[in-house]
C-alpha cells in the first residue's frame, strides 16, 4: 500500500506528492520520503543531501535557485511548519513549457510536497510567520554550479500572492532572463 498519492502537474515532470497520515490518540505518522514509492514520480537517484530551512517572516521570498549539470538536482520540498507558496520554473532547453512556472500551496497541515525534477528553478514565498521546510536533494550543493533567476523578473511574470517583504541581497542580484538564455541541459 502506497503512502503517497502522486499527481501530475501542468509542467512535465513536476509532481504534487500527497502524504498519507496515519494517526491515533498519540499523534500521527507520515512518511516524508520512500525511494521505491517515489520512483513512480520520477525520483531515480539516491538522496545526496537533506536541508532544513526556517524563515521567520511572512512575505519572504527565497529563490529562484537551481544548479547546472552535472550537478542538476531533483528536489522534494515539504513544509513542516507554517505555509508557503512553492514555485517551480521550467528551464529545460527545448521544453514546450520553457520559462513557464507552476505554484502549489504547501502547509504543515495539508501534507503535500512538491517534487521538482532536474532543470527547474525553485523558490517560495512564506504565507505565514515561522515557516520550516525540509528539502531532499538528489545532488549535493556545488557552489560552482549554483545559479538563480530573479524572483521579480517581469519576463517570468510570477504572481507572488503577497507583497515581497524580505529578499536576500544574493537573491535580489540574480539576473533577469535575457533573450539569449536558451535554458539548461539536463
Amino acid at each position: 500500500m502506497s503512502r503517497f498519492t502522486i499527481t501530475d502537474l501542468p509542467l512535465a515532470g513536476l509532481k504534487l506528492v500527497e502524504r498519507q497520515q496515519l494517526g491515533d490518540s498519540r499523534g500521527f505518522f507520515s512518511r516524508i520520503f520512500c525511494a521505491q514509492e517515489l520512483s513512480a514520480a520520477g525520483w531515480y537517484k539516491p538522496i545526496a543531501q537533506i536541508n532544513h530551512t526556517f524563515t521567520a517572516l511572512r512575505g519572504t521570498v527565497r529563490g529562484l535557485h537551481y544548479q547546472h549539470s552535472p550537478h542538476a538536482e531533483m528536489k522534494l520540498v515539504t513544509c513542516i511548519q507554517g505555509e508557503i507558496w512553492d514555485v517551480a520554473v521550467d528551464l529545460r532547453r527545448g521544453s514546450p513549457t520553457f520559462l513557464k512556472w507552476h505554484a502549489e500551496l504547501l502547509t504543515a497541515d495539508n501534507h503535500r510536497a512538491l517534487f521538482i525534477p532536474e532543470g527547474f528553478a525553485h523558490g517560495f514565498q512564506t504565507l505565514s510567520n515561522n515557516v520550516t521546510l525540509l528539502y531532499c536533494h538528489s545532488s549535493a550543493h556545488s557552489p560552482g554550479a549554483e545559479a538563480g533567476l530573479n524572483a521579480q523578473d517581469p519576463r517570468l511574470v510570477i504572481q507572488w500572492p503577497l507583497n515581497i517583504t524580505e529578499l536576500s541581497a544574493r537573491d535580489a542580484l540574480h539576473p533577469h532572463v535575457t533573450t539569449t538564455f536558451n535554458g539548461v541541459e539536463v
